[in-house]
């Protein structure tokens, strides 16, 4: 394939990952949480960066694409980690530990804690989070910029 037909196809993987994430928000009726909404930035700059590569032809562009994808499987994998338990989330999006806490503690934690945590999973398929679903489609799409940059038109 050539550069401009795999720009398209990477912009387009970007556009869907995000629509199908407001999919989920506004049809299945799961509020995002703060990871989740950081893992659709980097998608909507690569959907600006292939408009912007297609436009001016500058296939040198399709690199920056293949960072944003990157940039969003790395939240992706983040994210992954905080749901399983790997590592500690963003203090203002997982809960901590409530031993040793006195009841007033208890409760500042309560009444401060996230509505949406980034530690609970509302969907799975196949045994994976929806945030390990964008991080696998995520690495897919930076291949797909990178092959767009290595195409000879």
């Amino acid at each position: 394939m050539n550069c401009k037909t795999l720009t398209i196809l990477a912009g387009l993987g970007s556009a869907l990952l995000i629509l199908g994430a407001f999919g989920f928000q506004h049809i299945g009726g799961m509020a995002p949480c703060k990871l989740c909404i950081y893992q659709r930035y980097p998608h909507a700059v690569a959907v600006a960066i292939a408009a912007l590569a297609l436009a001016l032809g500058q296939r040198w562009l399709t690199l920056l694409g293949a960072l944003a994808a990157l940039g969003t499987a790395g939240v992706g994998i983040y994210h992954t980690g905080v749901e399983r338990g790997w590592w500690p989330g963003p203090d203002t999006c997982t809960s901590g530990p409530v031993e040793g806490l006195s009841t007033e503690d208890l409760l500042n934690q309560i009444m401060s804690a996230p509505l949406v945590r980034c530690d609970d999973v509302p969907w799975e398929m196949l045994g994976l989070s929806m945030a390990s679903w964008n991080a696998i489609a995520s690495l897919f799409l930076a291949a797909v910029w990178i092959a767009a940059y290595r195409a000879r038109d």
